[in-house]
């Protein structure tokens, strides 16, 4: 385990752990390093239990994201064809709702998000695990990146638009976070 400690401009001293176990301090500028130490030590018990806890959500993480083996290039390409079978009929009826069409439309494996939106391209791209979501979630996903290309931002006009064409947006975003977190709802 690895300590990190940065001065900054703030009040007081906080810690947390990062995604591989190591632990970030922030403390004021000009705080002496005995008193950072100290820190660190009153904090062992909190240190232990946060690592813990961080490593059991990294491995349900990658438990969830394993159950689609992309590790080679026959698994890469057979996943986007499903995916784009999964997503092209829900983006063609919502496009028609909406009334925005995207220029293009890509796949890829990306685990860090589900879709992402380029406005000035207005491109937008799904990620291959959503294999791994139910068809309503995916739903959502798709609907979430066709309304960035109306509302750049997750700004209450972004959120009005959701809540039109999509009114169980919030439902479905809190399945996904249940979801990712060691359940899954569909067979593959």
């Amino acid at each position: 385990m690895a300590i990190q400690v940065t001065y900054r401009r703030t009040c007081r001293l906080s810690m947390r752990i990062v995604r591989n176990g190591d632990v970030h301090v922030s403390a004021p500028f000009g705080m002496s390093k005995k008193d950072v130490e100290d820190f660190i030590s009153q904090h062992q018990e909190w240190i232990v239990a946060a690592r813990k806890k961080t490593a059991e959500r990294r491995n349900q993480r990658d438990a969830f994201f394993n159950q689609l083996p992309l590790t080679t290039k026959t698994q890469k390409i057979e996943a986007n064809e499903k995916v784009k079978a999964l997503v092209e009929p829900v983006l063609e009826r919502f496009t028609k709702v909406i009334g925005v069409s995207p220029c293009s439309v890509r796949y890829k494996p990306m685990i860090s998000r589900w879709g992402t939106c380029n406005v000035k391209e207005r491109s937008v791209c799904y990620s291959t695990y959503l294999l791994l979501l139910p068809d309503w979630c995916v739903e959502h996903v798709v609907v979430h990146e066709l309304c960035h290309l109306l509302e750049p931002s997750h700004n209450a006009r972004f959120h009005e638009l959701m809540d039109k064409y999509y009114p169980k947006w919030k439902e479905a975003r809190k399945e996904t976070r249940i979801i990712t977190k060691g359940k899954c709802s569909r067979n593959l």
